[in-house]
């Protein structure tokens, strides 16, 4: 697990040792830089496998390939084993040295065989071509910029806030969709300058003739029209999960787990302890707020393992260490789990290099309740029609808004906090200034996400709701917040949730076969009845997240009022005055919470990484 950065033909290539040094964080163990003709790669290493090999930039014998690596491959001791049968030789224990091999005797087809997180710069410098991929479902992050004729690209953003005179202009697109779900969307980054390479893509840069090429080469399947029978869906998911935590065991320092207390995490540790991982530590933080902690069902699952567990207690998070985990963001993230994640990862990292996470359970086996809020729930009608026109005309007060979508309309309007919903309470033009709101293009407003929708041709049913969910939500969000707030402390998690054996399997079937009588998560449920003490199932579900309103009245009430107050002088773009009614009466409860920490983050964030409005 590194931090990469790499240029091809730029003018700043006497900057990549100061550039690199802002990666720091994601590889404190090793260092190194590598010149190949017109390409210069630059790694910080986080040493999990094979500690005294595998230093990186890596190149072949014949220094004709460069490789850049951040990730783990979790199969390449089987990728390894066959490469050795064809006659590939290897210098090092490591998983870099098997991609390198790899791609020289399979090329883009390896990307069928690898199962891990990744992702990855390449650079042939016989034919003057660089190749960027990044894993199936974007767990870890890979930015470039194609200025000039040439080339950057890093791990984050932080790298190109280091160039000198690398432009800072703001992405107005992107800042649509932050305010619009609380996360950039890719391809966008909030650097317009700069775009975020999306899950499961290979982009192909041609030096000479500067010409760029992209492709998806995996994309979430269809799922097939019969759907096995419930026992059978959950014996074949048991062993799945299975195979992909005993592939995910695999490093050479030590590993622990996050163990919030829910179904996922407690799973997590269920076949870690089968896997006979020793000794097994487990880790999770404890709010003293009703409906928030989850520490008691978490300590139920550390005693039946008999884990070494160790709990952080959330008043640390005060204002000073809440600023700090968002100027330490590479660009605006507004989930409020990213500040917990973030001291739960400074805790673990510890006591351990490597954690275990249970995300992408909701997102895979139909957790979040929306997934069956389908677009045919809500039919169009006359009244309907009748009340979308009177708001729209102006006839009618904007707060009826609601009441008159339908169908995907509807659908969006449930997806997001702000969007084109003119005069209704989730109207991006009201926190905008008229120039702003143009460029921000608001009729695109997640476009991705009604584009993957709609894919797969059924309308926005339960399935394709859940697919798009793999490449906007769980990729834009959940993953960014976890890969931001571990490495910052220079921990890697690991997310077996979302291996190739859970992926491959479960991805094949009907949404159907995900739902009960109690609802969606079926399989997960039945297999932490069958694992899990009972204190973990029988319970309400609960998020990770953290009591904003407590935190706006109490810890971080001074600090958010000193933003806010700067509302203006940090984001000419925004309605400063809705901005302070919204904090407002947010505070109170009045309004809503996600919207207005949605605001702090970005004014804190901008405190620290100033942008152009140009």
């Amino acid at each position: 697990m590194c931090g990469v950065l790499g240029m091809v033909g730029t003018r700043w290539r006497e900057h990549v040792s100061g550039a690199l040094d802002t990666l720091q964080a994601r590889g404190p163990d090793g260092h190194g830089v590598v010149e190949s003709g017109a390409a210069v790669f630059g790694h910080r290493r986080l040493a999990i496998i094979d500690l005294a090999g595998g230093a990186q930039p890596m190149q072949s014998e014949d220094r004709r390939w460069t490789l850049a690596f951040n990730g783990e491959i979790y199969n390449f001791r089987e990728l390894r084993a066959e490469l050795q049968a064809q006659g590939w030789p290897f210098h090092t224990q490591s998983d870099t040295e098997v991609l390198l091999q790899g791609w020289r005797a399979w090329g883009e087809t390896l990307l069928d065989r690898l199962d891990g997180i990744f992702a990855f710069a390449l650079w042939d410098a016989q034919a003057q071509r660089l190749l960027l991929v990044r894993d199936r479902v974007g767990v870890k992050p890979l930015f470039y910029a194609a200025l000039d004729g040439g080339m950057v690209f890093a791990s984050t953003l932080a790298p190109f806030f280091a160039l000198p005179g690398f432009p800072r202009r703001l992405d107005h697109e992107a800042l649509r969709d932050y305010l619009a779900c609380q996360a950039v969307q890719s391809p966008h980054s909030i650097l317009r300058d700069v775009r975020q390479l999306p899950p499961a893509t290979v982009l192909l840069f041609e030096h000479e003739g500067t010409r760029l090429r992209m492709r998806r080469y995996w994309q979430p399947p269809a799922p097939r029209a019969a759907a096995p029978s419930f026992s059978g869906a959950l014996e074949a998911v048991d062993a799945a999960l299975r195979e992909s935590v005993r592939r995910q065991m695999v490093a050479d320092v030590p590993l622990g787990a996050f163990l919030s207390g829910g179904i996922d995490s407690s799973l997590m540790v269920h076949y870690m302890a089968e896997a006979g991982v020793q000794p097994l530590k487990t880790f999770n933080i404890r709010f003293a707020q009703a409906g928030f902690d989850e520490t008691p069902a978490a300590r139920a699952v550390a005693d039946h393992y008999a884990t070494e567990h160790a709990v952080i207690d959330a008043p640390a998070i005060d204002a000073a260490t809440f600023e700090a985990a968002i100027a330490a963001l590479d660009q605006p993230l507004a989930d409020p789990a990213y500040v917990a994640t973030h001291e739960l990862s400074r805790f673990t990292r510890q006591a351990v290099t490597v954690a275990i996470s249970g995300d992408g359970g909701d997102e895979l086996f139909a957790g979040y309740p929306r997934f069956s809020q389908t677009e045919n729930r809500f039919p169009d009608n006359l009244v309907r029609r009748l009340l979308r026109s009177g708001v729209r005309a102006g006839w009618l007060p904007g707060n009826l808004l609601r009441r008159g979508l339908a169908g995907r309309e509807m659908m969006l309007y449930r997806q997001v906090e702000l969007g084109p919903f003119t005069r209704s309470r989730k109207d991006l033009g009201h926190y905008l200034n008229p120039a702003a709101l143009a460029a921000c293009r608001p009729q695109d407003t997640l476009a991705l996400w009604r584009e993957l929708t709609l894919g797969y041709g059924r309308g926005m049913d339960t399935a394709s709701l859940m697919r798009a969910d793999l490449w906007t939500y769980l990729s834009e969000d959940c993953l960014v917040k976890t890969d931001r707030a571990s490495m910052n402390h220079s921990l890697e998690v690991r997310v077996p949730l979302l291996g190739n054996p859970v992926l491959d399997l479960v991805l094949d079937w009907p949404a159907g076969v995900h739902y009960d009588a109690e609802g969606g998560k079926a399989l997960l449920r039945a297999l932490a009845r069958r694992h899990l003490p009972e204190a973990v199932w029988n319970r309400p579900k609960h998020g990770f997240s953290v009591p904003l309103q407590h935190y706006f009245n109490g810890q971080w009430n001074a600090a958010c009022e000193h933003y806010i107050a700067r509302c203006g002088e940090l984001a000419p773009f925004l309605n400063a005055a809705a901005v302070h009614q919204l904090w407002q009466a947010a505070k109170q409860g009045k309004a809503s919470r996600r919207l207005a920490y949605t605001f702090v983050v970005l004014l804190i964030w901008l405190a620290a990484h100033p942008l152009s409005n140009d």
